[in-house]
């Protein structure tokens, strides 16, 4: 390496430790394979406590505000793909990547948004067709190829902790957990842990948990009050923090995937559309100071 670019290097290193939030740095650092996505895992094995509807809201907010952002879809239901407007029935997906059928550039779609890797029901093989060694680190090997092109890539996850659900984390650098203000959804979130720790000392020591969102949250209910301040002694567990952010219901949230959005552009007046928008000031701040 001639004293030039090491020059350089040490320059955009200082800049970097000064400037970490600014996105015109970012790319400059990125052109110069210096700089790669910061990629954040949405994840918990319960179903139906908002991880589509954060991912979606994470990608649109991000990509509004000027980050080139991927988005991988883990779920063989395809529920992330599905919300962004594409067609799963008719691309190649994350499927094909694994089986070495396509390229990454093959299986990336480009939407008015933000790029996908989209997923269907195929991805649900998984378990059976990929009993080779290493298996865990399929999504690292791939997104490795393309993470200095994006600032965030956001993995959404299934309902489960599988091998999809291993893969995910041992290529993030961080998860975010969404739950309901429910007593069993604290009990799925406290179940995460084990996995989450395996993790962290056998494929990927630098995994950290961002934090604990509540979703669906209304706090004039005694229950959701209850259930938020019980999370953060699970957060304390798990080395992180419950996010100040608590993200309201409404009718937007559910309208929206019918539509190919994220409630964030369908609705971007709603209560929850608000509440992503500080969310996400909030997780852009914490990975500044991680």
């Amino acid at each position: 390496m001639s004293l030039y670019h090491l020059y350089k290097i040490y320059l955009y290193f200082f800049i970097g430790i000064l400037y970490s939030k600014n996105k015109h740095l970012n790319r400059i650092l990125q052109k110069e394979g210096m700089v790669v996505a910061k990629v954040i895992t949405i994840t918990n094995q319960k179903g139906g406590v908002g991880k589509t509807t954060t991912a979606a809201a994470l990608i649109s907010l991000l990509s509004s505000r000027g980050y080139h952002v991927l988005g991988v879809d883990l779920d063989p239901q395809g529920s992330l793909s599905f919300s962004l407007g594409l067609d799963i029935d008719h691309c190649k997906t994350i499927y094909d990547l694994f089986k070495n059928s396509a390229s990454i550039d093959e299986v990336i779609v480009s939407t008015e948004i933000c790029d996908i890797i989209p997923s269907n029901i195929m991805l649900s093989a998984i378990e059976l067709e990929f009993d080779l060694p290493n298996r865990e680190f399929l999504l690292k090997r791939h997104l490795s190829m393309v993470a200095n092109r994006y600032d965030y890539i956001i993995i959404d996850t299934p309902p489960a902790l599988n091998i999809l659900t291993v893969n995910a984390y041992v290529a993030s650098d961080g998860l975010i957990i969404p739950m309901a203000p429910e007593i069993l959804s604290l009990l799925g979130v406290s179940q995460l842990k084990e996995t989450i720790q395996t993790v962290q000392d056998c494929y990927n020591s630098h995994l950290v948990v961002f934090g604990l969102l509540l979703n669906k949250f209304n706090p004039r209910l005694h229950l959701n009050r209850e259930v938020y301040e019980m999370s953060g002694q699970l957060a304390k567990q798990l080395h992180t923090k419950v996010f100040q952010t608590t993200i309201r219901t409404g009718v937007a949230v559910a309208e929206a995937p019918a539509y190919g959005e994220s409630v964030v552009t369908y609705a971007p007046r709603s209560n929850s559309a608000k509440d992503f928008q500080h969310l996400l000031d909030e997780m852009i701040e914490l990975i500044s100071e991680s």
